[in-house]
């Protein structure tokens, strides 16, 4: 018996991922955690064989959240599923040491199918990102070639999605623990990325990449 944590901060999803599993005899969620604390914690007392989390958490980036948990449980096995265009975040998801990435949208096979694979040691991933993450292994092209956001760091990702959603430069380095002056030099290093004329164009710019975001996730609800 697999014993699962799921991680979501939708009670919903929370409680359609258990129904799916339910059906699994050698599957169990052992717990749930609606923050990258409560995971914590929960990691903690039950040892899973199995995280589920999304990426997006009320306290704390899931990429985050699986670098502070594989810090402290190396051998912990990860699986993100998650709204976000998996073209920008798979990969970073396994750079950060997670197992899989699967978009919210798959049907239930596809699920219990990638649950399997990333508690079996394997690697889960939709083909069109296998081929990218190799093509991209295969090429001397630098990341400078890559499209829009898909250019930023982990971090600068973090901060340019906070920004569309209206958080000012004192109100995210006071979530993420650093200073406002911190901020404010990676929302210019995100202008040179993307290469924006200044500072307006950047918060527009984040504006609509959040509210594409919102309109994908309505998609799929």
């Amino acid at each position: 018996m697999s014993h699962l944590l799921l991680v979501d901060d939708h009670p919903m999803v929370r409680a359609g991922l258990r129904h799916v599993l339910a059906a699994e005899p050698d599957l169990q969620v052992a717990d749930e955690a609606s923050s990258a604390a409560e995971a914590f914690s929960a990691v903690d007392s039950l040892q899973p064989d199995l995280v589920i989390t999304d990426i997006t958490l009320p306290d704390k980036s899931g990429l985050d959240l699986i670098k502070d948990l594989l810090a402290l449980y190396p051998s912990l096995k990860i699986l993100v599923f998650s709204m976000h265009d998996e073209m920008l975040y798979a990969e970073r998801v396994i750079r950060a040491g997670g197992r899989g990435y699967l978009m919210k949208g798959s049907d239930s096979d596809q699920f219990i199918k990638a649950v399997r694979d990333v508690l079996t040691g394997e690697l889960s991933l939709s083909p069109r990102v296998a081929r990218h993450i190799l093509s991209r292994l295969g090429s001397t092209a630098k990341t400078a070639a890559m499209i829009g956001p898909a250019v930023l760091s982990d971090r600068e990702l973090e901060i340019f999605e906070m920004l569309g959603h209206g958080w000012t430069s004192s109100q995210i380095g006071e979530k993420l623990h650093i200073s406002p002056r911190t901020v404010d030099a990676h929302r210019n290093n995100i202008r040179l990325k993307l290469s924006l004329p200044d500072a307006a164009a950047v918060l527009r710019e984040a504006i609509i990449w959040v509210e594409l975001g919102e309109k994908k996730r309505d998609s799929l609800a």
